[in-house]
């Protein structure tokens, strides 16, 4: 096949049969909406770098493009091969071409295409070249869900490496001071980044350029970090959300539009394009946000990318599960840490695969950035959103050997209160569960008893010094943790106390 791919003949052309192994400058991409925009394309490719062409082909949904180094193609391929890019609610296909170069004509559809590049790269690329400073203020508005400092490390480590990062609330307002090791960086993350969504329809960034030159770190904790200091105390470890100003914050206006991946939604490490923070700074480490980058920034789309789900959807396909250990229970407890689960359905034909809906499609866009990719009982779950609106129940007379359970009436949810402070202390899994409601008879060894019980490794245990109805107990493993908030949320202590399990932000 030639090296060259030409535009002049697309209705001849048929691209790339293989995803091949060689590298290349150019990318194939396919299954692409009939209706996508040459900018929605080449958008794909900008956080990576330069895009210097494209070919597109809408009526073979393919796309090339082609990129200004192979290093920032395979940055490109690489990102996209373990978090798949969605347009409109699409997946879209992005591999390596068999061609090493595009070579386009003057037709009126590749005017058009250069014309996109031409406005897309100016301005992303053709700022002024002297920045104010290295150190940006970030204010988010519309704050509806927890943004955490990790969170923006992973948003903004996409333009240059961060080295400090402090977050705060002032006048009611949660910001950020942030700072690079670079004006251009700052200049970069302020251009692509300034009114953007980190969550659809809200968390909105605003950044503008501090007046400070430096930042100051004297702790690596949840609300400041300085990863060129890997050996700074934690200070005080008080999780952030346990602050009382810093609560306010988090309490407005309740979710009321969806966020992950993000999320964690999420910014997987792979999104960081310099090399992961983590690798830099051996000491200190940028955790993985769970969930899904599922597209990136585009023209029009007010969202940094996580994958959203849309308004009426409430229903989460899950497969990879163990057929011979999951329950409807076991999914309604895990999934209802981050929303009240109405129905699961275990598939009777495919017991790996399960139904499980939410009260809304925000909460489901919360349990699917959060637990996607999670090990239950040894597998890792695979979550996406089902193309059906609700789980039906059985009709009269069908027996589903109890694969479908209906929890609209629960006592166990958690989020059914307006305002509930449950909403401020959603956390992705962690091996550290933060237990409540312990009645004051039951002493650490009981619970270090209670959890070992199921076979699990209790590390540490914490009661909480002010209150003794709260502990800490941090497990052998995410995995083990998983485990046991799923067998020992609501186990009954006696006394009338049900234990209440969650994660915690903290450690011990």
């Amino acid at each position: 096949m030639s090296t060259t791919a030409n535009g002049n003949d697309s209705k001849k052309f048929k691209g790339d049969v293989r995803g091949p192994s060689l590298p290349s400058r150019v990318i194939h991409i396919r299954k692409l909406p009939g209706d996508i925009t040459e900018a929605e394309v080449i958008s794909l490719g900008l956080p990576f770098g330069d895009v210097t062409n494209l070919l597109l082909l809408k009526a073979k949904n393919q796309a090339f493009l082609e990129m200004n180094s192979e290093e920032a193609a395979q940055n490109m391929v690489g990102y996209y091969s373990s978090v798949m890019p969605v347009i409109r609610h699409q997946p879209v296909y992005v591999q390596f071409s068999n061609h090493k170069e595009l070579k386009t004509d003057n037709s009126p559809n590749q005017e058009r295409a250069q014309a996109a590049l031409r406005a897309l790269s100016s301005s992303h690329v053709d700022a002024p070249m002297a920045a104010p400073s290295s150190v940006l203020r970030v204010v988010v508005e519309n704050l509806l869900y927890l943004v955490t400092l990790d969170a923006l490390c992973q948003i903004f480590s996409k333009f240059g490496t961060v080295l400090r990062i402090i977050i705060f609330t002032k006048n009611n307002q949660f910001q950020a001071l942030l700072q690079y090791s670079d004006g251009t960086s700052a200049q970069a993350a302020k251009l692509s980044l300034e009114g953007q969504n980190i969550y659809n329809g809200c968390c909105t960034l605003r950044i503008s350029f501090s007046k400070l030159t430096s930042l100051n770190i004297k702790y690596n904790n949840e609300k400041s970090r300085d990863f060129t200091r890997p050996d700074l105390p934690s200070g005080d470890s008080q999780p952030a959300m346990e602050h009382p100003a810093m609560a306010a914050a988090f309490t407005p206006g309740i979710i009321s539009a969806s966020p992950y991946a993000g999320a964690t939604h999420a910014f997987p490490q792979a999104f960081a394009i310099q090399p992961a923070m983590s690798s830099h700074y051996p000491g200190l480490t940028v955790p993985t946000l769970p969930g899904t980058l599922a597209s990136l920034a585009l023209p029009g789309a007010a969202r940094l990318g996580f994958s959203t789900i849309p308004p009426g959807h409430s229903v989460l396909l899950i497969s990879n599960l163990n057929p011979e250990r999951v329950t409807p229970h076991c999914l309604f407890i895990l999934f209802g840490v981050y929303g009240d689960v109405v129905r699961v359905k275990i598939l009777f034909n495919k017991k790996e695969n399960a139904l499980v809906q939410m009260s809304d499609s925000t909460q489901a866009q919360l349990a699917m950035s959060h637990l996607n990719g999670q090990r239950l009982h040894g597998k890792p779950l695979r979550i996406t959103l089902s193309k059906h609106t609700s789980v039906q129940l059985p009709r009269e007379g069908h027996e589903d050997q109890g694969l479908t359970k209906d929890y609209s009436n629960s006592p166990l949810h958690r989020f059914k209160k307006p305002g509930s402070k449950n909403y401020s202390n959603i956390f992705p899994p962690s091996a550290t569960l933060h237990l409540s409601n312990i009645p004051p008879s039951v002493v650490e060894d009981d619970l270090k008893l209670l959890f070992s019980s199921s076979g699990a490794i209790v590390k540490a245990f914490k009661f909480f010094q002010k209150d003794h109805k709260m502990a800490l107990i941090q497990m052998g493993s995410v995995e083990e943790a998983i485990d046991c908030l799923i067998t020992f949320h609501n186990h009954d202590l006696g006394e009338n106390h049900h234990l209440r399990v969650s994660f915690s932000k903290s450690s011990i």
